[in-house]
């Protein structure tokens, strides 16, 4: 975060982030409230009532359909928004930019790219995302809204929609963000612990305070500040540059001229409510039904303490007549309750995929499989995974890269002036589809002979577009043009020295005979 002054609108306005929340809240509380509907009948931990505290008992829902659902949901989100075992987004160059470069720099670029794309990888897995991502998901399918903070070392941090306002304009761009965290004194920075009054020695520690974080967007920045009891938080002001905000705030869905999303659960609040309404019934129906009382006679000669304390088999006087059972007979209507609960399970199961095998269970998928996972989720959830992409996978991967290039963690590309583009979403897959079109070219260039294959396909840069595509890291797996320069040396003086070899042994091959005949006639000859 970059320090800037403090801005002259904030000047003389004592709670000024406090206001604008109040004014906020009374548009997010009709939202607020129907995702507190979606939570108490799927999982109501995710967004309890107001004033909930951590020894409050939490309402339990009689059927599980709903808490089910919204976990198996969730998970497989995660999965197809941050896969395990390949990059969610890919970095590509612009046609023109592309054009200008020379047949072996393309090879080079790509490999560059492809480095990035797995140190930004890394970079996720290292920082743990998966657990703060998948609570995040959790209350984008619930309540519809979420909100993302990343700081620049600490864990990700999610903050639910009772705990911050939005404003947006007509295209949903965020305009201002304003949260609320209600913390101890002592768990407050020492800039801010200067605002509270110094309590005196027999005084007891003062409650929670209300710490508002005010996010503006000004056309050209992001500006920041913290307020505290109605001042400004020394050393809180700051400002960050465009896409680079380190708050995200999340929706399930994107309807014109509202700040707020809604969640899926609130598409099919109806089969829900049914559901858990018939499964109460159910539930409270049967144990009624299991009761089972005897009724005796008032006038009867059977005597109520003579049956109630005989044991099993004894024998007493009584008349039959007189002992009758009452128990409730509603087994008919259970039967249709039942019916009625298996269809609405059995729909409900389908719209949250419960019934769906997305991605088979390996090691190592490929990326046509995960290319049918997110085609299936697309479908399924009526695009909201197009609004991910955007609005979560794109500005994550802008923050992560924007960190790591301050800290030069990311690789140099072979020509600076290149500025890559971040693809996310499904056509994101396209480092995969590349090792399909690359065989698919090869197989085409089968038909024409090996002969032609050589003599025509630059095979240096095959190689590098392969490996590229595979996600390989070839530095000190491939040779450099040094190495292959030195083994060709090498090999010519080797091929010099044995040609020199048989020279010397054909030409001893020749004299050596007639060297022979000579030394033969010289022993002839007479002493």
């Amino acid at each position: 975060m970059e320090s800037i002054s403090v801005n002259t609108e904030y000047q003389d306005k004592i709670g000024y982030a406090h206001g604008i929340y109040t004014t906020l809240s009374a548009d997010r509380s009709s939202f607020l409230d129907r995702a507190r509907t979606a939570s108490e009948i799927t999982i109501p931990s995710l967004l309890p009532e107001q004033g909930h505290t951590g020894s409050s008992i939490l309402p339990t829902p009689y059927q599980s359909i709903g808490a089910e659902g919204v976990n198996n949901l969730a998970s497989k989100l995660l999965l197809s928004l941050l896969p395990p075992n390949s990059p969610f987004f890919r970095l590509v160059i612009d046609d023109a930019e592309l054009e200008a470069l020379v047949a072996n720099q393309k090879g080079e670029a790509e490999e560059a790219l492809a480095k990035i794309e797995r140190m930004v990888s890394q970079e996720i897995e290292v920082r743990a995302f998966r657990v703060p991502i998948s609570e995040a998901l959790k209350q984008l399918l619930v309540a519809g809204n979420v909100l993302l903070y990343l700081p620049p070392k600490d864990q990700m941090r999610v903050f639910r929609l009772d705990r911050y306002v939005v404003k947006r304009d007509s295209m949903g761009k965020v305009l201002k963000i304003v949260i609320k965290e209600s913390l101890s004194p002592l768990s407050l920075p020492e800039n801010a612990k200067k605002l509270l009054p110094e309590p005196e020695e027999d005084e007891l520690p003062m409650g929670n305070v209300d710490l508002y974080t005010c996010v503006t967007w000004t056309g050209r920045n992001w500006t920041i500040l913290q307020e505290l009891e109605g001042e400004i938080v020394p050393g809180s002001e700051g400002s960050y540059p465009k896409n680079k905000s380190p708050f995200l705030a999340l929706r399930f869905t994107h309807i014109d001229g509202e700040d707020y999303g809604r969640g899926f659960v609130e598409e099919y609040i109806g089969d829900l409510k049914s559901l858990e309404t018939l499964t109460k019934a159910i539930v409270e129906g049967s144990a009624a039904a299991a009761k089972v009382l005897f009724l005796v006679r008032p006038n009867g000669t059977t005597r109520i303490k003579t049956l109630a304390d005989s044991p099993n088999g004894a024998i007493v006087t009584g008349d039959d007549q007189d002992v009758s059972t009452l128990q409730l007979q509603k087994s008919a209507d259970f039967r249709v309750a039942q019916e009625v609960i298996r269809t609405l399970s059995e729909r409900l199961s389908r719209v949250f995929l419960m019934n769906s095998s997305v991605r088979r269970d390996a090691e190592r998928v490929t990326a046509e499989e995960i290319r049918i996972a997110y085609q299936e989720l697309e479908i399924a959830l009526g695009g909201v995974y197009s609004i991910l992409s955007q609005e979560f996978q794109l500005p994550l991967v802008q923050l992560l890269m924007h960190k790591m290039q301050k800290e030069k963690k990311l690789p140099t590309f072979p020509d600076e002036s290149l500025k890559p583009l971040i693809v996310t979403g499904v056509e994101a897959l396209g480092r995969g589809q590349d090792l399909n079109e690359l065989a698919g070219f090869l197989q085409h260039l089968a038909p024409l002979g090996p002969e032609t294959a050589i003599r025509e396909l630059n095979v240096n840069e095959y190689i590098s577009r392969l490996a590229a595509s595979l996600g390989i890291d070839t530095e000190g797996l491939l040779k450099t043009e040094e190495q292959k320069q030195q083994e060709q040396q090498a090999m010519m003086k080797q091929q010099e020295q044995l040609e020199e070899r048989q020279m010397v042994g054909k030409v001893v091959g020749d004299v050596a005979p007639e060297l022979a005949r000579q030394a033969m006639q010289q022993e002839q000859q007479p002493q």
